[in-house]
């Protein structure tokens, strides 16, 4: 797995970039890692059979259980990027080249497109614990829950947690992910069709390269940067495809508020050291240095979000119980919209 999946061929720049970003941590190579691996399946199957108990939700078979190198986590995530934004960056060169261009605007936007996101995956990398992961790099449905391994170890040594209780935390939240996309029969399908259905409709539209150039500029003196939580899809979308894209932060938001609380709920009876874990890894959260690069790369209003989805989840449980939720698996129909996300009373009033 040393090696960069084929998929992420057509990001040649992103993959060194994301490597160098990244870096090592040599504990990861030594037994401590060997041993991550060995006790991690099983670690992962029990956090798996807690959070279906907790949820209610159905989740049949277990998920491949991975652990790991930064470089590795960034690699899979590029090639699952390249797979899905494929089709988007083939239109944007053929409408660059069509319009008698020499493909050098085209070239210089794959460029910085590439730059960028591997600067942010290296980055990211770097922190990520774990991630379940929905589509493999080849595009194929996953069932995966992947550790980072230098980062998990790099934390139990820097603030002494108890790795058996460390390790189980961070596997409810990924298996809570997993939940919800297993034992949501909808879910994983719906998910994936919004996803296609923003690259399929980002067709560039006439005056594009003006407009990008200008938002450029635009984003340049207000010290912002071009591409916000929505990314490359954002920066192509009209205002029709932004509210697609609002969907997908709004569903965002609820998958990621929901994991949070599980973890937290079944850590706190079932960890005694769930709170200390959790205060440290806030405050990790808060560092100032992580702040400012989230506002410098729009990842600011991601973290944000997930932060709204928790509260969603708390104050629903908080106005109509815990069950009351059960309603947001009924259908897309059923989801709560961004203003949802922020007010939850107005969709305990709709769904009730």
């Amino acid at each position: 797995m040393n090696q960069a999946p084929p998929h992420a061929n057509g990001w040649p720049l992103a993959g060194p970039v994301a490597a160098r970003v990244a870096g090592t941590y040599a504990l990861a190579e030594t037994y401590h890692g060997i041993r991550l691996r060995e006790s991690l399946p099983p670690i992962v199957h029990q956090a798996v059979s807690m959070v279906a108990e907790e949820t209610g939700l159905e989740t049949p078979g277990l998920p491949e259980v991975l652990v790991v190198s930064r470089r590795q986590w960034a690699e899979r995530n590029l090639a699952t990027f390249s797979h899905l934004l494929g089709p988007l960056e083939d239109k944007l060169t053929q409408s660059l080249e069509g319009r008698g261009n020499d493909g050098g605007p085209a070239a210089i936007a794959r460029k910085l497109v590439a730059l960028e996101t591997g600067a942010i995956l290296g980055f990211l990398a770097r922190r990520v614990l774990g991630q379940y992961e929905l589509v493999l790099p080849s595009g194929d449905h996953g069932d995966v829950v992947a550790l980072v391994g230098a980062n998990v170890l790099a934390l139990e040594r820097q603030h002494q947690f108890r790795p058996a209780e460390f390790r189980l935390w961070i596997a409810l939240h990924e298996a809570t992910h997993r939940a919800q996309f297993v034992g949501v029969p909808w879910l994983r399908g719906y998910f994936l069709s919004l996803v296609t259905g923003l690259v399929e409709a980002a067709a560039p539209s006439p005056g594009l390269l003006a407009r990008l150039l200008a938002e450029a500029l635009e984003a340049s003196r207000k010290g912002r940067p071009l591409m916000d939580e929505t990314g490359i899809l954002g920066l192509l979308a009209s205002p029709e495809q932004r509210r697609s894209l609002d969907r997908v932060q709004a569903l965002m938001s609820l998958l990621e508020g929901h994991g949070h609380v599980v973890m937290d709920r079944l850590g706190e009876r079932a960890l005694r050291t769930q709170a200390r874990m959790s205060s440290i890894l806030k405050a990790r959260r808060a560092d100032p240095r992580t702040q400012v690069f989230f506002r410098l790369t729009g990842l600011e209003m991601k973290m944000r979000q997930y932060e709204m989805g928790e509260r969603f989840i708390q104050a629903v449980e908080r106005e109509a119980g815990w069950t009351a939720l059960d309603r947001a698996w009924l259908g897309p129909e059923w989801l709560p919209t961004l203003p949802e996300i922020e007010q939850p009373s107005l969709w305990l009033q709709r769904v009730a």
